[in-house]
């Protein structure tokens, strides 16, 4: 299992390295982030623009492969480099991912644990009411584009608001800076916290209780599960221990990258209830040319996907012991 996960870790290495430095080239041969300085009024000297941009290595009349030296030097140094304002990528980093990490860490463990039970909870009552309604609302939602479901989710908040005459609902940022005290920040923090999470709750339910289903219904037919029940297993338990155990494998590494992609693919949710985290800060990012904190957001999409595909290998091991032996 160890030389396993060993052989897995380089070759994923290998591509975290490949990924990064073509994303590096693409930002850096697409993007011109001396457009930001020549369409400011009054316009900088044009000698300024380009000490400006040499000292950020932003600067698109130097060599590619020259930018990409000095980038590549600094990273591994733990330096991502300079953004388009000046400031430090590092900083930016920062603060992004925790605030990812907050939106995300409560949504990704309740959608995919809801997903998982009540794709395996329509398969064992197939055909009957309550599946036929999980299905259609899971349809009905992966129908729907995220940011619909947010802005949706948005607008019943305000009605409701205005419907009570207070603001039950907070649906914009991560917190209310006028609330001062460790209980009320907390509470507030939770508030701003439910839409957001809801939004991405719905989608990751809907999508894995279909994969779910599927696997699981696959395995109610199995002979190894008639066998429990012929020996005396409870259906419940036969259900729990065997069949949904088995049912999950299929999925898991489903499971796993989105859960760990949700850092840089929850964009529409960030933006639209300003939570200021990694998928918003790769658009702004574009939007305003800044090569080195694409890259960066480049660099850290490697790495979880890198994570993801080990956690994914770890987790697999765990429930088919065939694989501790490879």
């Amino acid at each position: 299992m160890g030389r396993f996960l060993l052989r897995r870790l380089a070759n994923y290495m290998v591509l975290v390295i490949v990924a990064s430095c073509l994303a590096y080239f693409l930002a850096a041969l697409s993007l011109n982030p001396r457009a930001n300085f020549e369409s400011k009024n009054p316009r900088p000297p044009e000698a300024v623009i380009t000490k400006t941009l040499q000292e950020y290595n932003l600067d698109p009349h130097t060599p590619v492969f020259e930018r990409f030296g000095h980038w590549a030097s600094d990273v591994v140094h733990g330096d991502l480099g300079t953004n388009v304002k000046g400031g430090s990528v590092n900083a930016d980093f920062g603060r992004r991912v925790g605030v990812s990490l907050r939106l995300l860490l409560i949504s990704t463990i309740i959608g995919s644990l809801l997903g998982v039970f009540t794709g395996a909870w329509g398969a064992i009552r197939q055909y009957r009411f309550s599946d036929r309604v999980v299905t259609l609302g899971s349809f009905f939602i992966l129908a729907m584009p995220v940011f619909v479901i947010a802005i949706s989710l948005e607008l019943l908040a305000i009605d409701v608001n205005k419907g009570i005459g207070t603001n039950l609902f907070q649906y914009t940022g991560e917190y209310d800076p006028t609330v001062h005290g460790f209980g009320a920040q907390l509470l507030s923090r939770l508030n701003h916290l439910l839409l957001p999470t809801l939004t991405l709750v719905l989608v990751q339910v809907a999508t894995y209780s279909r994969y779910q289903r599927n696997t699981m219904l696959d395995v109610l037919g199995s002979d190894f599960l008639r066998t429990a029940r012929a020996k005396g297993l409870r259906r419940g338990s036969a259900l729990m221990k065997h069949g949904l155990r088995t049912a999950v494998l299929p999925i898991v590494p489903l499971l796993v990258y989105n859960v760990v992609l949700l850092f840089t693919g929850a964009t529409f949710t960030e933006k639209i209830f300003a939570w200021h985290g990694m998928g918003e800060w790769l658009v702004d990012s574009i939007q305003t040319n800044d090569t080195n904190s694409v890259a960066a957001v480049s660099l850290f999409t490697a790495v979880v996907v890198l994570v993801a595909g080990l956690l994914s290998d770890v987790i697999y091991a765990a429930l088919d012991p065939r694989v501790r032996v490879s």
